[in-house]
């Protein structure tokens, strides 16, 4: 405990920025962390797609949307657009949706950026840290003499903002991981709603065709 208090004092200049460092990874993993709890959605066990499949069967274009309505969340939000898609231009449907999921993602990622760029900077800061208080422990042993006891303490104190550094970058990157891991799972979703509008498009598209064929024969 004394060592790290007496680190603090002599080297709070190069210990600040891992500080503000981890105060940021604190910061955007509170702010993520409520964000996908809030709209998180397992829209499969929660029979999400089966009720929408059921809507868009019926050709029910408004309680489709009122179902996106009741799920609420970025999911909520990217199918109401899917349904006014939908409704309004069959054709362009894929391209119109992949833009709408595109903006959703951004939602989601977020501030992630911040928690990839403190997992690769963070411990290169503890190391400059380490070099600098090592560097001070050398002059003074040229001033004061060879001094064991001095020796250990700077050198402890040196290794102190290693760790930090470390520290750091090992929590951003493990939060960094998991939320990515978390996005992408926002994405499958995605995907999994546009196959299914893309679905009973293709099944109108068809229809329409051989009721066309039909009355051509005819």
């Amino acid at each position: 405990m004394d060592l790290l208090l007496t680190s603090i004092k002599m080297d709070w200049p190069v210990l600040l920025p891992i500080l503000v460092c981890s105060i940021l990874v604190l910061a955007v993993v509170i702010n993520r962390i409520a964000f996908y709890s809030k709209n998180k959605r397992n829209i499969v066990e929660s029979r999400y797609i089966q009720s929408l499949q059921k809507e868009l069967a019926n050709s029910n274009l408004s309680g489709a949307e009122s179902i996106a309505v009741r799920c609420g969340g970025v999911v909520g939000e990217v199918t109401e657009e899917a349904v006014r898609i939908f409704s309004e231009q069959r054709k362009g449907f894929s391209r119109s949706f992949d833009i709408a999921a595109a903006l959703a993602t951004r939602k989601l990622e977020s501030h992630l950026t911040i928690l990839g760029t403190i997992g690769g900077v963070a411990p290169f800061l503890g190391l400059f840290g380490t070099v600098v208080r090592i560097l001070y422990t050398f002059q003074d042993l040229a001033t004061q003499g060879n001094q064991s006891a001095a020796v250990a303490m700077g050198i402890g104190s040196a290794l102190i903002a290693t760790a930090f550094g470390l520290g750091v970058a090992i929590v951003a990157v493990i939060f960094y991981n998991s939320f990515q891991s978390t996005v992408k799972h926002f994405e499958d979703d995605f995907q999994l709603i546009k196959l299914l509008f893309l679905s009973f498009a293709d099944n109108e598209d068809e229809q329409t065709m051989q009721s066309q064929s039909n009355i051509s024969l005819a």
